[in-house]
């Protein structure tokens, strides 16, 4: 599935829903150096303040919007980027209705196009599989920023491929280094291909004294 209009549609729905059945998805990207291409085999989803069953302490718009965590309040299928550790930039594709802030954390994911590309991009990486490992692997091989937070992903120069069937196995357990109320096992909201090599190493949240 290709279309705009459908790809959208199907991403207007729950992100904790959308998110296993974006594994096998191809995310690509022609910027001015080329096009490099995705296959998404690792994802999270975060949900947003409104959602008062299923608050979410380790999302960014826990305590509501800000001019950095706007884009994620947008409509379904654009780009959330952000930089973290002030080094890295890591990218969500937003979810849900419009007014409603939840996305999917692009954790890892194969390169299937513009291998050679991404490899000048991440050139410490010891193989292909390590390209796209991890969050912050996955958005500088894809070459994406800050400055393409709030882009369409569907439209150029992106594109969004949906895999033609729901993957066969999937696994599901709790986000890499998110602790929050009842700690991360109440929030089991990473999905990843089982077995695939590419999935990024799980880390546990370090849990923190509560605040004064």
């Amino acid at each position: 599935m290709t279309t705009s209009g459908p790809v959208r549609q199907f991403l207007s729905g729950d992100a904790r829903e959308i998110a296993p059945l974006l594994l096998g998805a191809v995310l690509t990207h022609e910027s001015e150096e080329g096009p490099v291409s995705v296959r998404i085999t690792e994802l999270e989803a975060y949900m947003g303040p409104i959602d008062s069953l299923h608050p979410d302490p380790g999302s960014h718009t826990y305590r509501g919007p800000t001019r950095r965590n706007a884009p994620m309040f947008g409509p379904a299928g654009h780009l959330y980027v952000y930089f973290t550790y002030g080094m890295h930039y890591c990218a969500n594709i937003v979810c849900g209705p419009a007014g409603h802030a939840s996305a999917v954390l692009l954790r890892a994911g194969e390169i299937v196009g513009g291998r050679e590309l991404a490899l000048a991009r991440r050139p410490t990486s010891k193989a292909a599989k390590d390209l796209a490992s991890g969050p912050a692997r996955l958005a500088t091989a894809l070459g994406l920023t800050t400055e393409d937070s709030g882009r369409d992903a569907l439209g150029p120069p992106f594109g969004l491929s949906l895999p033609p069937a729901p993957a066969a196995h999937v696994s599901t357990g709790p986000r890499v280094g998110v602790a929050g109320h009842g700690g991360t096992h109440d929030y089991p909201w990473r999905f990843w291909l089982t077995g695939d090599p590419t999935v990024s190493r799980y880390k546990a949240a370090k849990a923190r004294p509560p605040r004064a």
